[in-house]
């Protein structure tokens, strides 16, 4: 895996950690993070890779988009800002559309546009001192690029409340909107994390895959009709799969399944 300049990537056990590596501005994002995020959550496919935790380094995990950049970009034309504005919606539909399950891990700060990186992952921890906040309103803009992700987090009415308002919440309050799946206190994070990490490693890899791939077209795509027909094609492939057969022989059998070490 190659060297990143805004991320930093540690691969251990099938788990591939990727920090958000700007701590001295709180991992704030430019158009190079965007970018670096997008190839990494894109390439991701790889047989070694079991899952992906997303993190921040340093006092936060994100503190949405660098001020430097959102300066420059106040000065671009339309056509300059639609561009820049395409790289948020590409990286979180890496994130989102993933083939491997995603985690983001937040502490300290997670504002604006972070939100939709922890939104687009699969699960989302936090500690309880965590503050968020959908604060675009705040300086007049809306957050237009995360909000498919939000909205499909927290719902419709939730969302209005926290992105019209823009009000900091801290980490059980995030929980009670659903925005994180749960809050901790921050001594109990990495143990959380490793519980979860725990559950995957005993899950089968394709079925884990083809899981997101039912909720995507179930969720985006399928009429309840279409449904019908799809899920009964999904669940007999993957019967007569290589991993199906061994995951039900292995069930019958009273053992473990060979995807279990």
């Amino acid at each position: 895996m190659r060297s990143f300049e805004t991320i930093e990537t540690d691969l251990q056990h099938g788990i591939l950690t990727v920090f958000l590596n700007r701590p001295e501005i709180h991992n704030a994002f430019n158009e190079i993070m965007l970018e670096e995020l997008t190839e990494l959550f894109s390439d991701s496919a790889k047989p070694e890779i079991l899952c992906i935790v997303l993190r921040g380094k340093g006092k936060s995990f994100c503190a949405g988009v660098d001020l430097q950049w959102m300066k420059s970009a106040s000065l671009n034309s339309y056509e300059q800002n639609y561009q820049e504005s395409l790289l948020l919606s590409a990286c979180f539909d890496a994130i989102y559309t993933c083939p491997k399950p995603t985690i983001a891990i937040v502490h300290g700060a997670s504002l604006g546009g972070a939100n939709g990186l922890l939104s687009a992952c699969d699960l989302a921890y936090c500690t309880d001192t965590a503050v968020f906040s959908l604060s675009e309103v705040k300086i007049g803009i809306v957050p237009a690029c995360i909000s498919p992700y939000v909205i499909k987090r927290i719902g419709e009415y939730g969302a209005r409340e926290l992105m019209i308002t823009g009000r900091r919440i801290t980490g059980k309050e995030a929980e009670a909107f659903r925005l994180v799946n749960r809050s901790v206190p921050a001594e109990l994070l990495e143990e959380t994390l490793a519980e979860i990490l725990a559950n995957l490693r005993t899950s089968g890899p394709q079925a884990m895959k083809q899981c997101k791939t039912l909720i995507h077209e179930v969720c985006n795509h399928l009429t309840m009709k279409e449904a019908y027909d799809y899920t009964a094609r999904m669940i007999a492939d993957i019967r007569a799969s290589e991993e199906g057969q061994e995951g039900m022989n292995a069930f019958l059998e009273k053992r473990k399944p060979n995807w279990i070490h």
